[in-house]
Formats: C-alpha cells, structure tokens, sequence
C-alpha cells in the first residue's frame, strides 16, 4: 500500500473517531437548571434497590447510594433520625408493558424514560430542607437523557412533605 493511501485511510479512521466522540452522549455532562449534576449520581445503575411502586402510567424502581442504604439499615428514618449528608436516591421509571411470556398476567418495564434524583446537602439545599431535586428525562428513540428544564432544584419538595416526619423520603426500604 502506498503511503498516500495509507494517509487517506489513517484521515479517515481518525475522523470516524472525531465524530464518534462529538456526537456520543455522555449523560454524566447533563447539568439540571438548578445546577444538579447527573455526574453526581454516576454509577447509579449498580446501587442497591430500596423498593418499587407503580401507577398507572409508571414503574419505579428506587435505588440508592451506599450513604443511604447504611442509614437505612441503621434504621433511619423509623428511628426519627435524619438521612445523613451524602445520601443520594434515584427513582427509575418506565412505561409498563404486558409480558407476553410470563404463563400469568403481570407488567414489566418496557421502555425507560426518566431518572429522578435526589440529594441530601443541606449547604446546597437550606430552602428544602438539604434536599435537592432533579430529573433527566430520557428519549429512546434517540437514545439520550436530557435535563428536564421544569426541574428546579426544590421541585420535589412541596410533594415531600407530606413525609416530612421521615425526613422527606417516601420509600422505606423493604424487608427482603
């Protein structure tokens, strides 16, 4: 092979790995207009389970950091102690669907389409009891997150505090 060819091929290779890298998403750059980083819940896909829940149009699965989980097992908030600072939780959701191969009638998730997440840090959070809010919707057909620009920082707050008395978290952890 001649070293013009060579050249053309190495331009070309190298372009493909331009473009790849331009336009590939990295959900982790996504900032909230509040200013919470997805960044700060990276690794979110392997955090133990807390529960799940249903409604008609969702299923949750909430999971949580390893903050969170020892505080749990340590009894908190049964024990009227607070989450301490650091403990982060993400509620899962999907669109249900109906298994087409369980041999009974149940819902299984089907497509993903939103990361709601919260923090506990207080210093950040002081008008919301240390707890911020954030969601990052995700489009299937693109395969990308994007910030919700309707999510301020205390946009889950006036919903939390109807469990004010369990430090402004809905889900207990379940008995497995």
């Amino acid at each position: 092979m001649n070293r013009k060819r060579q050249l053309v091929i190495a331009t070309v290779v190298f372009a493909v790995l331009v473009v790849t890298v331009v336009y590939a998403q990295d959900k982790y750059l996504l900032k909230s207009p509040s200013g919470i980083a997805f960044s700060d819940f990276r690794g979110y896909e392997d955090w133990s389970v807390v529960s799940s829940a249903r409604t008609d149009q969702v299923l949750k699965v909430i999971v949580a950091n390893p903050i969170m989980i020892k505080a749990y097992k340590a009894g908190i908030p049964g024990n009227g102690q607070p989450f301490p600072e650091g403990s982060k939780i993400v509620k899962l959701q999907w669109k249900p669907k109906k298994s087409t191969e369980a041999p009974f009638v149940v819902d299984v998730p089907d497509v993903f389409t939103q990361a709601f997440v919260i923090e506990k840090d207080s210093q950040r959070f002081p008008k919301s009891a240390g707890w911020g809010y954030a969601v990052f919707n995700y489009e299937a057909a693109s395969d990308k997150f994007s910030a919700d620009p309707k999510s301020p920082s205390d946009c889950g707050h006036a919903c939390h505090t109807a469990v004010k008395a369990k430090d402004y978290i809905f889900h207990p952890y379940q008995k497995r």
